[in-house]
């Protein structure tokens, strides 16, 4: 509430309350100070006075507003009297009688339920009774064997404790069968149980399909779910076994094993028999058993799979003489491979010479058997990819929609499935005994083979290496054959890489890919570049025969074929691996490859594999790449350079005055042409230039051409820095540093012509010293002292080369 007396709640003014700031008139010493002492309390007085009169005219206002509170508490007051009456006389007996009906309502809810369960119970015992006399009557003379499965199946829903209860065992008992309900219930199972069984078996061993299904969807109706899963397992067992040992009789009694594909075809026999009973009995199964039960059928059939499938890769290791031909392939010397480490000699096998150059050729191996062997390897291995992921895929614990219901051959193309939800390999295959025999019969024997395989034809490649002829650095001669000029090897060993590397991923095995890419890019690395690497050290290397010569014709030619093989080398291995990572169709990125290696995380596995490869080779061969063009550069291109400069730049002055280069035309006839005295130069160096170029860029390829163009280009920048530095610096006069920017100019265009733009950027130090002797004074000015105008140009030359520059011109 406001304080009493101030309207609207409003407080007295502080300058009012406080104190004033006029000193007491009881302290004040002169007239003056008593008289502002007087006129500051007269005027407090005032304002007092009217703060009073305006609280007092509110008093009427406030006064009316407390009487209408009075009156409205007055109004209230009855209300509350009115509302107890109501409260203490009407309410207080509906409650009553409300809390009754509620208590009455409760009693008859709990007396209804109890009638409910007991009814309940009533009909749960004759649905029991009927059940047991429907039993006994179809085990009688009617043996209606579904009929008293049916009732044993109606039998198990109702609950153990009303079947074991004392009102059930009073009411269900009957003179023909007085035992409890239970002990009939479980009596007729077992008989039931052993006469399936022996029905089961009788059908299997007559052949009859009909019978067979008949008995085997009866086992869950007697709640015997596992035994019917283990007679229809040992059943399936049966004719898996039955045929497998069929396909190897024919095979041994005919010609049929030495087909080069006999044993991977009974390897896929055997997969396919297992897939289509898991995929054609899956449904029954599953429904007469419940989802998933067919699992425990699969497991049955993978331990008759590990027998038959044991059987099948030792009888492939023994006719095949995997063993023999395994220590064989260790105890291969690869004697060309080893003597070519060997550093200049005579009769080297590098060059192809010499008694022992193809003397591994015939050291035992034969190449057709080992590449024959590797694909019926890899053909199992892949039917066992296949298969495994068939069966991972029917192994799922919560498989999606659809997943059951594939064949072998589609689950291969879902590629959303397992994009979505990686396979796990199912331990029903992981700890199988035929995944040990896989990894010991077929995988350590395909990777030891492939790896002798690979580097036996880089060795055989290079036994049978042949370089282009025909090629000459005369540009009038014509040259045979297309480009790129490589040497034969190349062409071979990337077939090979290719060939292996195809049958590697065939197999979807992610440890055989990981063991033969690791192998391909070992023997890339040290056995192909390194044989290249000596060729080029041993063979071609540029090298003049006489102190001060240019090196024979032959020997620069054979180096550049062989810097071509290294590039084209490096496009091989970049398109082979990009087909594997991108579909030739143009779909998504290593799809191929997820679908290949759905398990976990594999294709991750194997994308990064290739593309190590890939990396890893691109190094080692760019690396050598570049050390052959550095060789060219010294050998070959600078020798030629040092006179194609001087010749360049013969008697050329840039001191001559007008009347000088006038008498000059004149005495050479050039008068009618002014142009030719000032395109003299450029000519000279462009004709040069083509001449030493022109033949190099017809042999090589286009990228280490590049490398060696940028390369010289760097050195040629460096030529002509130091010759205007030695040979002009001083000795140019205005006109003279227009001539000489332009003759640069062109040397540079000639250089940089057919667009590489790139090349330019190379000769900027040249460009900025010939931009800078013919600078006007005021814009050299401006360039020395402005910072702004430094910052807008790049400048290579820093203040101190500027200056030094500028003074070249007289």
């Amino acid at each position: 509430m406001p304080p009493t007396g101030l309207p609207n709640g409003a407080l007295p003014s502080p300058s009012l309350l406080a104190p004033s700031s006029t000193p007491d008139i009881s302290e004040s010493a002169t007239l003056t100070a008593i008289r502002a002492s007087l006129s500051a309390l007269q005027t407090r007085d005032a304002a007092i006075t009217s703060r009073l009169q305006t609280l007092i005219s509110s008093q009427a206002d406030l006064s009316r507003e407390l009487g209408r509170l009075d009156l409205l508490r007055a109004h209230l007051g009855t209300q509350v009297i009115h509302t107890r009456d109501i409260s203490n006389g009407m309410l207080d007996s509906a409650a009553t009688t409300a809390a009754h009906l509620s208590s009455k309502v409760k009693a008859l809810d709990l007396e209804k339920k109890r009638v409910e369960e007991t009814l309940g119970v009533v009909e749960q015992v004759a649905e029991l009774k009927a059940c047991v006399q429907g039993v006994v009557g179809s085990m009688g003379a009617t043996q209606d064997w579904e009929a008293a499965a049916g009732y044993i199946a109606r039998a198990s829903k109702v609950p153990e404790h009303i079947i074991d209860g004392r009102f059930a065992a009073t009411i269900v008992p009957s003179v023909e069968v007085p035992d409890p309900p239970g002990v009939t219930i479980e009596n007729a199972k077992e008989s039931l149980c052993m006469l399936f069984l022996r029905e089961f078996e009788k059908a299997a061993a007559e052949g009859d399909g009909a019978r067979i299904t008949r008995f085997f969807k009866l086992f869950p109706l007697i709640g015997r779910e596992d035994t019917g899963l283990d007679v229809y397992g040992k059943y399936v067992c049966q004719g898996v076994a039955g045929r497998a040992r069929g396909n190897l009789k024919e095979g041994t009694k005919g010609v049929g094993a030495q087909d080069g594909f006999f044993y991977a075809n009974a390897l896929t026999r055997l997969f396919e028999h297992i897939a289509q009973i898991v995929e054609n009995h899956g449904q029954l199964v599953e429904r007469h058993y419940g989802v998933g039960k067919m699992v425990k059928v699969i497991e049955r059939l993978q331990v008759e799979a590990d027998v038959q499938g044991g059987i099948i890769l030792d009888t492939w290791g023994d006719e095949r003489s995997v063993d023999r031909r395994l220590t064989d392939v260790k105890s291969y010397p690869f004697s060309f491979l080893v003597n070519s480490f060997i550093p200049a000699r005579t009769n080297s096998p590098a060059v192809g010479g010499g008694a022992n150059g193809r003397t591994s050729e015939d050291e035992g191996v034969d190449m057709k058997e080992v590449d024959a062997l590797l694909n019926e390897a890899a053909m199992m291995l892949g039917r066992w990819s296949l298969y495994s992921r068939f069966l991972a895929g029917k192994c799922r614990v919560s498989p999606p929609t659809g997943v059951l219901q594939q064949a072998i051959s589609k689950l291969s193309q879902d590629p959303e499935a397992d994009a979505e939800e990686p396979l796990v390999m199912p331990d029903l295959l992981h700890k199988s005994a035929l995944i040990r025999k896989i990894s010991n019969r077929l995988i350590d024997p395909f990777n030891q083979l492939t790896g002798f395989f690979f580097r036996r034809s880089v060795e055989k490649a290079f036994q049978l290496d042949e370089a282009p002829t025909g090629l000459s650095l005369n540009m009038s001669r014509t040259l045979d054959g297309n480009p790129p000029f490589i040497i034969s090897p190349v062409d071979d060993v990337m077939y090979i890489v290719n060939t292996v590397l195809q049958r590697s991923l065939s197999t979807s095995q992610r440890d055989v890919v990981g063991s033969v890419v690791s192998t391909i890019r070992v023997i890339l690395g040290t056995d192909f570049i390194g044989m290249i690497q000596r060729k080029m050290r041993d063979e071609s290397y540029p090298k003049a025969a006489i102190q001060g010569a240019f090196p024979p014709e032959d020997k620069i030619i054979s180096f550049i074929v062989l810097i071509n093989s290294l590039d084209v080398s490096n496009d091989y291995i970049g398109r082979i691996v990009a087909s594997r990572l991108q579909p030739p169709d143009g779909g998504i990125p290593s799809t191929g490859i997820h679908e290949q290696f759905p398990f976990d995380h594999d294709s991750v596995f194997v994308i990064n594999t290739l593309k190590m490869l890939q990396t890893s080779f691109e190094s080692k061969s760019s690396e050598l790449m570049f050390d052959g063009i550095k060789v060219l550069l010294d050998r070959v291109i600078r020798p030629r350079l040092r006179p194609v400069m001087s010749d360049t730049f013969h008697d050329v002055d840039y001191s001559l005055t007008q009347e000088d280069l006038d008498d000059l035309a004149r005495e050479n006839d050039s008068e009618d042409d002014p142009d030719a005295l000032a395109d003299q130069v450029t000519r000279r160096f462009e004709h040069a230039w083509d001449a030493l170029m022109k033949p190099i860029q017809r042999i090589m390829t286009p990228k280490p051409f590049a490398l060696l163009l940028e390369e010289t280009a760097k050195y040629l920048a460096r030529v002509l820095e130091k010759r205007i530095v030695s040979s002009f610096a001083g000795k140019t006069n205005a006109l003279g540093a227009s001539r000489m920017e332009r003759d640069f100019s062109g040397i540079v265009g000639v250089v940089a012509r057919g667009g590489r733009y790139g090349v330019r950027d190379l000769f900027q130090r040249v460009s900025q010293i010939c931009m800078l002797v013919n600078m006007e004074e005021d814009e050299w000015v401006e360039v020395d002292g402005d910072a702004g105008a430094e910052m807008e140009m790049v400048w290579v030359l820093s203040r101190e080369e500027r200056r030094r520059v500028r003074g070249f011109v007289r």
